[in-house]
């Protein structure tokens, strides 16, 4: 009997350390980042290059003075421990902490901590960032995880405001500064250098995509996006079809440049812009401005231009079918941006084996080693500040 005791005994003590492994394993396997914080940032290659000269410090005529303004407004009103926990030199490895899922914790100060003078500070920083267009589209990501917190009956990993902001150096007019949004379905890196912006890395998505009951019943988002990039592959013809869907069947996620991904390499595949028609490569512009144009109009509009640069560089990549009912995804990849966007499987409330249209997640990175903002700070150090360097972030 003393045996069977000890036997049992040790085998619950072996069945929580196992179980313990496996969580463990379970965390690392699901990317919480380690590997990839603990190497020097590179950026997003195109076929395993890192093409140099891009991203010159110049200026663009456009003013960041109302973004500086709205920074300065909403730390003013921050309280000793929460600027603590919100503040970070503006070349630190906080930076790439982001994660649209829940762990690791969070970084900044939470609009669920915020009083109602400082959530409305955190959304004028938005609103002086953003178009309207992004600033709607972003409040709209949040109420939608406030559906998704009722759907689930879960408000510890979903709500409304289960979001964080970061502030990355001092706010200011010369020298380098930004500012991070992070939660699920919303991620926002913002870098500020004179009157340059990089708004890059972007995560955006939702989980339904549409709110049909509850507080925030009638809230819909990436529909345009969704729409737009089914309108520009429909107008493909056979030739340039082939070349661009890399495969008609998508049984599973597709997107490459989440959370952590900041130094993948993209192959080169797909369908060269060069291939298209003047009016083919209008309706694709348009696709890449429904992402682009997220920014403040002026700063968009800078954007558009380097793109429009090396157009005719970009590729158009495809999975899935191509009907008003299918789900799909598609990666438009050029020197200078890289947009995904994906329908993926059902994770909460319930879980799907197969992607749906109501789980959506889109990506907005800025390949060839300026996510972040980091070629330019990294001129800028350079430049000013010869003894620092931005390698080991």
């Amino acid at each position: 009997m003393v045996i069977v005791r000890q036997f049992s005994v040790l085998t619950v003590v072996g069945v929580i350390l196992l179980l313990s492994i496996v969580s463990l394993a379970q965390q690392r396997g699901r990317g919480r980042g380690d590997d990839s914080l603990g190497q020097p940032f590179r950026g997003v290659s195109i076929g395993g290059d890192i093409e140099p000269g891009l991203f010159e410090i110049e200026s663009t005529g456009v003013t960041t003075a109302p973004v500086v303004e709205a920074a300065n407004a909403f730390l003013a009103s921050l309280s000793e421990p929460q600027r603590e926990k919100t503040t970070f030199p503006v070349d630190d490895l906080e930076w790439r902490k982001w994660d649209n899922r829940h762990s690791p914790p969070r970084q900044g100060v939470g609009f669920d901590e915020m009083s109602e003078q400082q959530r409305n500070l955190a959304f004028g920083l938005m609103k002086a960032s953003l178009s309207a267009r992004g600033l709607k589209l972003s409040k709209d990501i949040m109420k939608l995880n406030g559906t998704l917190a009722e759907l689930a009956d879960n408000y510890d990993e979903y709500g409304e405001w289960l979001y964080w902001i970061t502030i990355m150096g001092d706010p200011s007019e010369s020298e380098p500064w930004g500012w991070q949004v992070d939660g699920h379905h919303l991620v926002i890196n913002y870098f500020v250098l004179g009157d340059q912006v990089v708004m890059s890395p972007v995560f955006l998505g939702s989980e339904p995509i549409r709110a049909t009951s509850g507080k925030f019943a009638g809230t819909e988002v990436m529909q345009a996006a969704q729409d737009k990039g089914l309108d520009f592959v429909l107008s493909l013809d056979s030739d340039q079809k082939a070349k661009a869907v890399v495969s008609s069947t998508k049984p599973g996620n597709n997107n490459l440049g989440e959370a952590y991904k900041d130094n993948i390499d993209l192959p080169e595949e797909g369908l060269l812009v060069s291939e298209l028609r003047p009016e083919q490569k209008e309706l694709l512009l348009v696709v890449i401005e429904e992402f682009i144009g997220n920014m403040r109009s002026e700063h968009a509009a800078v954007k558009m231009s380097e793109v429009k640069e090396h157009l005719d560089r970009t590729r158009f990549v495809w999975v899935g079918g191509t009907s008003d009912e299918d789900v799909y995804y598609y990666r438009i990849q050029s020197p200078v941006v890289m947009i995904e966007f994906d329908h993926q499987r059902r994770v909460a409330p319930f879980r799907t084996s197969e992607p749906t249209r109501d789980h959506i997640h889109a990506v907005i990175r800025t390949p060839n080693g300026n996510d972040y903002g980091k070629d330019l700070l990294r001129q800028h150090l350079e430049q000013h500040h010869s003894k620092e360097s931005t390698n080991s972030n």
